[in-house]
C-alpha cells in the first residue's frame, strides 16, 4: 500500500542523521497517518536500517510499498541516491506519481524509455530496462546509486526481459537490494548470491498472512448475473478480468444494461470527469462507459485514459473494471472482488492453463486494507457449461421435454474446471529461471566503460546465473557482436590508458545513438544504400525504421482486411468466379514498401552475421503510410477502426519515431528526413502528455495544463524553444500543416483548436460551433468553392511553398508572418494561407504559438 503522507509531502532529515533517528522519524510519521506496522514490515525496515539487502516475499496487499518508502527515506536522509524500478511503464508511471506525492515532486525523476522527468532527482522511478543500462554503464552515475528496490521480482523469470532484472544483482556490488513480490517461491538461491557480490549479509522476510484474507468462490452463474449479484451484495469494486483487449472492451460494452451506479453516484462521477477531454476516436465510448460507472484498462488505451480509470477507482467512483490481467502487476486500483473469466491465456505462442505464479498476483488484488475486512476471488466456470447446467436444469423442471444437445468447449479454448481452480488455489509458486543474454546494448554499455570493458563482458557472463553450457553459448554469441560492433567501427581500439581501457565507442555518432533494436546494425548498414537524390529518400529511411521494429500485428491485420475488401469488391464488378477470389484473397499481405530490397539486403547481412539468428527485417507501412498521407493519429484510428487499439498505434510510432531519432546517423538526415523526425515528435506529443503535465501539477497547483487551459498560457519553460530558427521553423510548419489537415476534412473547430491547444477536439465534443471556427470556415469557404481542395502529399509540403518574414510591431516586438501556398490539384497554386507565430509566446509556452490571419487569392 502507498504511504498517504498528505497534506505535505515528508521532509527529508539533513545533516545525514544516524540510521536510529531516521527510522524514528520515519515510525513517528507512519504513526501520525494513523499506520501501524506489521510484524513483516517492521522486520523488513530493520534490517534495510542494519544495513542487509532483503528479499520481501509477502503476499499482495500486504504494505511492501511502506517498506520501500521507508527505504527511500533513509537512502535521501543520507544524501543517497534511490532507485525504484518494476516491470511495466504504467506501473513507473503510478508509482512515479505517488513517490512525488509522499517526497515531493523536485526530489522525483522517472525515466521509462518513453518519457523522462527530473531524471537526475535523488529518488529515480523506472523501468527494469533502464536500470540495467545505468548498471552496465558504471561510472560515477551507477555509483551514486546506494539503495535499488526491484518491485515484482518474479519478472526475473521473464522471457525477454528477465535479463534486466538480473543485471544489476551482478553488476551493482556497491548497492543495498530490496527485492519485493507476492510470489517469490524459494529464494535461497538469490540470498547466496546477493550476499557473495554485495558482502553483505541478505534475509528474506516471508509470511503468506494477508492483512485482508480471501474468500474463495467457483460460480456456475452466467456472468452478467453474478456481477448484478456482487453489486447488491456490495462487494464492489469488481475488476473483472479478462485475457484480450478485445474481451475487456466488449465486456464493457455488455455491461451497460446493468444498473451499475445510482443517480448521486453518476452526479459524481460527471462532477469528476468536468474538464477532461477524451481527444481520440475511442474517447466517446470511454466517457460513456466512465459515465455509467464502468471502467476500462488494458494496454490497448492511450496512456491518459488508463491514469484517469485509475484516478476514477481511487476516489471509489467506480464499481466494475474490465481489465486484462496487466492490472494484477501493482497498479494501485482498490479492488474489492476479482472475477476470473477464464482460467487460461494465450502467451502469443500457445495457449495454456494460468500459472500459479499468474493466478496469485491476480487475484491478490482483492481487498483493500483499511476499507476491506475480506477479499473475494470468483472464478467463473466455462461459458458452456454454465449453459448446459441452466439447460439440465430448465429440463428437470419438464421430464416430457425433450433434451437439449449439451454444447462442448469453443474450438482453441483450453478446458478448465473447478479441480484446476482449487489446484492454483493451493499449489506453490514456480521457481524462478534465469534470462540472461547478451546484445548489442549491452556490449556498447560496458565497453564504453572508462575500464577495460572486455574484462567486465567476461566476468558479466561468468557471474550470470545460468548453467556451464549456456554460458558458453553467450561467451561466443557475444564475440559474434563484439566483431560486427568492431568491423562497422561503432566500437575501436586505443591505446590502453591508466585505467585499463581499451576500446572506445565511436565519437561520431550522436549522444543518444541506440542500439536497442536486434537489427540496428543492419538500418545502420543499409541507410548507405539508400539514394539520397531520390525524392522517396525521406520515406524509404522511414520504412527502414518500421522494418527493424515489432510487428504491431492488430494494425497489420487491419490493413490486409480493408485490402482484401477492395479486391473483392473490384473482383466482383470483374465477374471472377468465388473461388478464384478466394485464392487470390489468400495472396494478399499488408503494404511492404521496398520488400525486395528490404529482403536481399538482410539476407546478404545474415549470411555474414551468424548472429541474427531467428531475427528478421519486417516490411511494413504504418508510420509511412501516415506521413504520405498526412494523416492525423485521429483519421488513421478511424480509417483502420483502431479505436480499441489506439494504445498500441500511439506505441508503434513512438518507436519508430526512436529508432529515426536516436539510431539513423546524423549524416544520412537529410533536411526532409529532420522534418520528418520533428512531424513525429510533436504528433506523439500532441496524443497524450498527461504524465508530463500531472508531473507539472505536483510541482505547481496553479499550473494549468495547456489541453484544459484554452489560451491561459501553461506553466512557463525556462528553455527558449525559438533559439534554433531552424528547428523552430519544422515546429512551425508542423502546426500548419496540422491546421490544414484539419481544414482539408472541414473539420472547422479541430482546426480552430490545433492552433490554440496544440491538439484537436475529439469528434462530437461540442455541439456549437466557436467563433474562431466560423471565422476558419468562412475563411476557407472561398478557396474550396473556386479550387474544390488542396493537397497535403510531399509537393504540397514542400519547404519551397512554406514563406517566412519578420516584423515587428509598435512596441518592438519579433512577429514570424507565415504565408503557406496552398497547392492545388491544378497546380494553379494561387491561394495562400497567412499565419503569424509569436515568438514571445512561444517561448513562454514552449511550443509553436501559431496564430491564423486568412487565406486569401495571392495579390488580392
Amino acid at each position: 500500500m502507498s504511504l498517504p503522507l498528505a497534506p505535505a509531502p515528508l521532509t527529508p532529515l539533513t545533516g545525514f542523521p544516524v540510521a536510529d533517528v531516521v527510522l524514528d522519524r520515519f515510525i513517528e510519521a507512519s504513526k501520525e497517518r494513523g499506520l501501524e506496522l506489521y510484524a513483516e514490515q517492521e522486520e523488513a525496515i530493520l534490517e534495510l536500517f542494519a544495513g542487509r539487502n532483503v528479499i520481501l516475499n509477502t503476499p499482495t496487499g500486504s504494505g511492501k510499498s511502506l517498506v520501500a518508502a521507508a527505504f527511500h527515506f533513509k537512502a535521501i536522509c543520507a544524501g543517497q541516491r534511490s532507485v525504484y524500478t518494476c516491470p511495466i511503464k504504467a506501473l513507473v508511471n503510478e508509482k512515479f506519481l505517488s513517490l512525488c506525492r509522499e517526497f515531493g515532486p523536485d526530489h522525483v525523476g522517472m525515466m521509462t524509455g518513453d518519457a523522462s522527468v527530473n531524471s537526475d532527482a535523488p529518488i529515480l522511478c523506472c523501468t527494469a530496462e533502464i536500470l540495467a543500462n545505468l548498471a552496465l554503464a558504471g561510472g560515477e552515475r551507477a555509483a551514486a546509486i546506494k539503495v535499488v528496490i526491484m518491485d515484482e521480482f518474479h519478472y526475473y523469470s521473464d522471457a525477454e526481459r528477465g535479463y534486466a532484472w538480473q543485471v544489476p544483482l551482478l553488476t551493482m556490488p556497491w548497492t543495498r537490494f530490496l527485492l519485493m513480490s507476492a510470489t517469490l517461491g524459494s529464494t535461497e538461491f538469490f540470498e547466496k548470491e546477493l550476499t557473495r557480490i554485495t558482502h553483505a549479509p541478505t534475509v528474506t522476510v516471508k509470511s503468506d498472512r494477508r492483512p485482508v484474507p480471501l474468500e474463495f468462490e467457483y460460480s456456475e452463474t452466467p456472468l452478467v448475473e453474478r456481477l448484478a449479484a456482487l453489486l447488491e451484495d456490495k462487494r464492489a469494486p469488481v475488476y473483472l478480468v479478462h485475457f484480450t483487449q478485445r474481451a475487456a472492451s466488449e465486456a464493457a460494452q455488455s455491461l451497460m444494461s446493468l444498473n451499475v451506479c445510482s443517480k448521486d453516484e453518476k452526479a459524481a462521477i460527471a462532477t469528476a470527469l468536468e474538464g477532461v477531454r477524451f481527444t481520440s476516436p475511442y474517447g466517446k465510448e470511454v466517457k460513456r462507459w466512465l459515465r455509467h460507472g464502468v471502467g476500462v484498462h488494458h494496454a490497448g488505451l492511450l496512456p491518459k485514459y488508463r491514469i484517469l480509470v485509475e484516478q476514477l477507482a481511487q476516489k471509489g467512483l467506480l464499481k466494475l473494471i474490465c481489465g486484462t490481467d496487466t492490472l494484477g502487476v501493482g497498479i494501485n486500483v482498490p479492488i474489492r472482488t476479482v472475477v476470473f473469466t477464464q482460467l487460461w491465456k494465450y502467451d502469443g505462442k500457445k495457449a495454456a492453463i494460468l500459472s500459479v505464479r499468474d493466478f496469485r498476483q491476480v487475484a491478490g488484488r482483492a481487498g483493500r486494507r483499511g476499507f476491506d475486512t475480506v477479499g473475494y476471488v470468483v472464478v467463473q466456470a466455462p461459458e458452456h457449461v454454465i449453459e448446459n447446467k441452466r439447460a439440465e436444469e430448465k429440463a428437470a423442471k419438464d421430464p416430457k421435454k425433450k433434451k437439449a444437445a449439451k454444447r462442448s468447449a469453443p474450438d482453441g479454448e483450453v478446458g478448465w474446471d473447478a479441480k484446476t481452480f482449487e489446484k492454483l488455489m493451493v499449489a506453490p509458486s514456480e521457481p524462478l529461471v534465469s534470462r540472461f543474454d547478451v546484445s548489442h546494448g549491452m556490449l556498447l554499455q560496458v565497453l564504453g566503460r572508462d575500464e577495460d570493458g572486455c574484462k567486465v563482458m567476461r566476468q558479466l557472463i561468468a557471474d550470470c546465473h545460468e548453467t556451464p553450457h549456456k554460458k558458453r553459448g553467450l561467451w561466443k554469441r557475444a564475440f559474434q557482436l563484439f566483431r560486427a560492433l568492431l568491423e562497422r567501427k561503432i566500437v575501436s581500439w586505443i591505446p590502453v590508458t591508466a585505467t585499463g581501457r581499451k576500446l572506445r565507442v565511436n565519437v561520431e555518432l550522436q549522444d543518444d545513438f541506440s542500439l536497442h533494436q536486434a537489427l540496428s546494425l543492419y538500418l545502420l548498414d543499409t541507410v548507405k544504400l539508400l539514394d539520397r537524390a531520390s525524392p522517396d529518400y525521406p520515406y524509404d529511411v522511414l520504412t527502414l525504421c518500421e522494418a527493424i521494429v515489432e510487428d504491431p500485428d492488430q494494425i497489420l491485420r487491419q490493413q490486409v482486411s480493408r485490402l482484401k475488401g477492395d479486391a473483392v469488391e473490384q473482383m466482383k464488378a470483374e465477374g471472377i468466379p468465388y473461388e478464384e477470389r478466394m485464392e487470390k484473397l489468400e495472396t494478399i499481405e499488408h503494404p511492404k514498401p521496398l520488400r525486395e530490397f528490404l529482403y536481399d539486403t538482410f539476407n546478404a547481412f545474415a549470411a555474414v552475421h551468424p548472429w541474427v539468428g531467428q531475427e528478421n527485417v519486417r516490411p511494413k507501412s504504418i508510420a509511412r503510410e501516415m506521413y504520405e498521407r498526412y494523416m492525423s493519429f485521429a483519421d488513421y484510428v478511424r480509417d483502420y477502426g483502431l479505436q480499441r487499439g489506439e494504445g498500441l498505434l500511439l506505441r508503434h510510432l513512438s518507436q519508430v519515431w526512436k529508432v529515426l531519432a536516436q539510431t539513423v546517423p546524423d549524416d544520412a538526415k537529410t533536411e526532409e528526413v529532420v522534418e520528418m523526425e520533428t512531424y513525429f515528435r510533436e504528433l506523439i506529443r500532441g496524443i497524450d502528455s498527461s504524465l508530463l503535465e500531472e508531473w507539472e501539477r505536483l510541482r505547481d497547483p496553479d499550473y494549468v495544463a495547456a489541453e484544459l487551459a484554452g489560451d491561459k498560457p501553461a506553466r512557463p519553460s525556462s528553455y527558449d524553444i525559438t533559439r534554433d530558427a531552424v528547428a523552430f521553423r519544422r515546429l512551425v510548419r508542423t502546426a500548419i500543416f496540422g491546421f490544414l489537415q484539419e481544414v482539408a476534412a472541414r473539420d472547422w473547430e479541430s482546426a480552430a483548436s490545433r492552433l490554440t491547444t496544440g491538439e484537436a477536439l475529439a469528434e462530437g465534443e461540442n455541439t456549437l460551433m466557436s467563433p474562431e471556427a466560423k471565422r476558419i470556415e468562412k475563411a476557407f469557404g472561398a478557396y474550396f468553392d473556386a479550387r474544390g481542395r488542396f493537397r497535403l502529399d510531399p509537393e504540397g509540403r514542400a519547404a519551397k511553398h512554406t514563406h517566412f518574414a519578420e516584423e515587428r510591431d509598435a512596441d518592438g516586438v519579433l512577429s514570424w508572418p507565415v504565408a503557406q501556398m496552398l497547392v492545388d490539384k491544378d497546380e494553379l497554386n494561387d491561394w495562400e494561407v497567412r499565419f503569424t507565430v509569436s515568438l514571445a509566446e512561444s517561448r513562454a509556452q514552449a511550443r509553436a504559438v501559431v496564430r491564423f490571419d486568412d487565406a486569401v487569392a495571392i495579390g488580392a
